[in-house]
């Protein structure tokens, strides 16, 4: 028999996140608010260039420290974020999150994909590498305000934007923008 899910089914779509993040960082006066507009532009070419998608549950938040190996098994952990999007955003999170390289993105996009990958699948990965980047660099504005964890989200959100802006750049490159 299958497994399937059952019950209410979350979905992470990381455009409502980055709107929602607009949205909390507008209300929360922002020391970034002049920033906002532009970024929510750059967001909406991202999720034009994303495409149609297929549904698949997904961890949705594949940072290195959310694996542990114990050395038998490999576990991921924290599922905070998990619900059905596209495995588009999965695979975009590993790849930025873990500075793969183009080869290792190429091997990580085929072995998913069973090498059935459609041609447009390449130009939405690397859309969804920037809305990834995107939505790490909000997260760290909202923490900015909310978070009352002893950690310089300033120096965080400033190291994500730039991962963004180099991502965006090589977006863009590639006719993505």
């Amino acid at each position: 028999m299958k497994h399937t899910v059952r019950g209410p089914a979350l979905t992470f779509w990381v455009f409502h996140v980055i709107r929602d993040y607009v949205a909390t960082l507008t209300n929360g006066n922002s020391r970034m608010a002049a920033q906002l507009p532009g970024l929510l532009e750059k967001s909406v070419h991202l999720e034009s260039a994303v495409g149609q998608i297929d549904l698949v549950f997904a961890h949705n938040d594949l940072l290195a420290a959310n694996f542990i190996d114990d050395g038998h098994r490999l576990w991921l952990i924290d599922w905070d974020y998990a619900g059905y999007n596209s495995p588009l955003f999965d695979l975009a999170n590993l790849a930025a999150n873990n500075d793969l390289s183009k080869e290792q993105e190429i091997w990580l996009r085929e072995a998913y994909f069973e090498d059935h990958a459609p041609v447009q699948l390449s130009r939405s990965l690397q859309a969804m590498k920037c809305a990834s980047t995107l939505r790490e660099s909000m997260w760290s504005m909202v923490s900015e305000i909310y978070s009352s964890v002893d950690f310089d989200f300033v120096s965080y959100t400033e190291e994500n934007l730039a991962r963004f802006e180099n991502q965006w750049s090589l977006f863009r490159e590639m006719g993505g923008a």
